[in-house]
């Protein structure tokens, strides 16, 4: 009697191990966070930090005091900074990218010298440009305020390309589709072209936004007291850098951190709208 060759079986799937029966995803997760806090702590420790400057210095630096001047300082002055210049980088960046999606020969120029011109020159020689340069044309700007339209210009270019692409990426067909059933151009773009766009322009939008926060740091070199001005400020009069430093690290991290968080919301949310148009 002939027989045949058995035929090849699917592999068996690998039995997980007994640390992932006992503890989920999340759980390991965070266990790997806490282990590299851990050696993260372990390391800066190691610098024999006198934590009575940084306990001192900690409400200035957070921005729970005002400066002398009645005006913000420390994080809450680098927040409001970022939180201006995100919008008008949005903007900035939307009406860029509308004008490099146009078809009109001096709306793209404009568009395409402005977002080549900021994205191919220093944050920093910008920040000095607005800044020194606008008096001899008559326009005192002062620090925080030249500060906000450097970062917005600068930002709004890099802003242009990620919505540019993020529309492009929408396929053709759901105009087509959407152009069938009667809908006009401007409801076809605001209702269906651009919530779609959003889910992959969010997040590099996002880190965009951290780039930023961090970016503005630069502003330091115009006396404005945001984090950077203060750490370096408090270091230098109590000869103690890395406690300054130190904090100013973990207090843009904790700002960044917070920016995360609203990029997986707002991730989840277009993705359910995505999928309820689906």
């Amino acid at each position: 009697m002939t027989s045949f060759p058995t035929p090849p079986q699917p592999p068996q799937p690998v039995a997980e191990s007994r640390l992932q029966r006992i503890f989920g995803f999340r759980t390991r997760l965070y266990l790997t966070w806490a282990a590299m806090f851990g050696l993260f702590a372990s390391f800066f420790l190691s610098f024999d930090l006198k934590f009575s400057i940084i306990l001192d210095k900690l409400p200035n630096l957070v921005g729970l005091h005002l400066a002398p001047n009645g005006f913000l300082q420390g994080a809450a002055l680098t927040l409001f900074l970022c939180a201006c210049s995100i919008v008008a980088s949005s903007l900035l960046g939307f009406i860029t990218a509308l004008g490099r999606l146009s078809k009109s020969a001096v709306a793209f120029g404009i568009a395409s010298f402005y977002a080549s011109f900021f994205r191919g020159t220093p944050l920093l020689i910008q920040i000095l440009l607005i800044y020194l340069g606008l008096p001899q044309l008559g326009v005192v700007p002062g620090a925080i305020a030249a500060g906000i339209i450097a970062l917005s210009l600068n930002y709004g270019a890099y802003l242009s390309e990620i919505f540019r692409a993020g529309i492009l990426g929408v396929p053709h067909g759901q105009r087509e589709a959407s152009l069938a059933l009667g809908m006009r151009e401007t409801v076809i773009f605001w209702r269906v072209t651009l919530p779609q766009a959003m889910r992959t322009i969010i997040p590099p939008t996002t880190n965009q936004f951290i780039s930023m926060l961090k970016d503005s740091s630069l502003i330091s070199v115009m006396g404005v007291w945001e984090v950077m001005f203060l750490a370096q400020s408090y270091g230098r009069s109590s000869y103690r850098y890395i406690e300054m430093l130190t904090t100013a690290a973990i207090i843009y991290w904790v700002m960044s951190i917070g920016l995360e968080l609203i990029q997986a919301r707002m991730e989840r949310h277009y993705g359910k709208a995505y999928l309820s148009r689906s």
